[in-house]
């Protein structure tokens, strides 16, 4: 399993990680996640061993990670990081940018594995293409085969589908995350984007100021954020007074709701609507009550000004 612990590193005077402790088991999926700058690419690095560290310890089943004052060649190498800004080289192909990192004595298994990894990331049409020639987007994806070629135990990815079209993200996401699973790679994601996490990650932890702040099962964290700040990484969330919605509390508890959690009804807790937003499968409505936001969803879009009455949605 991969350990972390009690660790701090000092960026600067500002900004440090402080007492990071956590813990991941061999072929689990953990993402990261925070507002920028919260830490979430520095403890990347520091897991892959880019970076020295000021305290703590940070082991890989029985092996201890090492920044660069140990290593010639920073980072270690059974784990393999795939940054924001990706290494390839712009004048060779696609596939000669993955196989260079494959053996050269067994070619035959080396052509069958570049070929498997490039279906993996989608980029099967591309195998003889410059990389120079290609988007953003389809270079990150040659860089995540590059990064999967050697079959590393520990994969850590930072915003893995930051350049990628959202139509190609959601296949993207399954054949990898499918892929990873079936390989038994254990692989820790920091990310914004909660569609990578919801459907994918084993485990969520959130960062906060260098901190960690919580970390659960992803389900149980969405299902049970203890946090506005938590609750939003998530997407829209309601901070509402809780006696809107339950008898018999006392005023001034807060209440964390997500608006699927909400809906128009007959009766319930008047608002007076401001603004309806299109998704596609439904209508994000915003209203307020007493001036205080609320968002709630709506299979139709209701008019600008009207009162109606939202309530919890109760499954039978």
């Amino acid at each position: 399993m991969l350990q972390v612990q009690d660790l701090t590193f000092t960026i600067s005077d500002r900004f440090a990680l402080k007492n990071l402790d956590f813990t991941l088991k061999k072929g689990q999926h953990l993402a990261v996640i925070g507002e920028s700058g919260c830490g979430k690419t520095t403890l990347l690095k520091l897991i892959y061993g880019l970076y020295d560290w000021d305290a703590g310890h940070i082991q890989w089943l029985d092996t201890p990670v090492t920044g660069p004052k140990e290593n010639l060649v920073p980072g270690m190498p059974f784990i393999k990081y795939l940054s924001q800004d990706f290494d390839l080289m712009p004048f060779i192909s696609v596939e000669e940018n993955v196989q260079k990192f494959l053996s050269r004595l067994y070619p035959k298994e080396s052509a069958a594995r570049t070929q498997e990894l490039l279906e993996v990331v989608e980029m099967t049409a591309f195998a003889k293409a410059h990389v120079k020639t290609l988007s953003g987007g389809q270079k990150q994806r040659v860089a995540l085969a590059q990064a999967l070629a050697k079959e590393p135990e520990l994969l850590l990815l930072d915003e893995p589908f930051s350049h990628i079209d959202n139509f190609r993200k959601n296949i993207l996401r399954r054949k990898l995350f499918t892929y990873l699973k079936k390989q038994e790679i254990t692989c820790v994601v920091a990310t914004h984007d909660s569609t990578d996490i919801l459907s994918y990650m084993d485990e969520t932890l959130v960062m906060y100021e260098g901190k960690i702040i919580a970390h659960k099962p992803t389900l149980d964290l969405y299902n049970n954020p203890n946090t506005h700040y938590i609750a939003s990484l998530f997407g829209e969330v309601n901070e509402v007074p809780k006696s809107w919605f339950y008898k018999d509390v006392p005023d001034g508890e807060m209440v964390l709701l997500y608006p699927h959690q909400l809906i128009s009804s007959k009766n319930g807790v008047k608002v007076a609507i401001r603004n309806s937003y299109f998704k596609g499968d439904h209508w994000l409505i915003k209203a307020t009550k007493n001036n205080i936001p609320i968002f709630f969803k709506s299979d139709i879009q209701i008019k600008n000004q009207t009162n109606v009455s939202i309530n919890l949605i109760t499954y039978n």
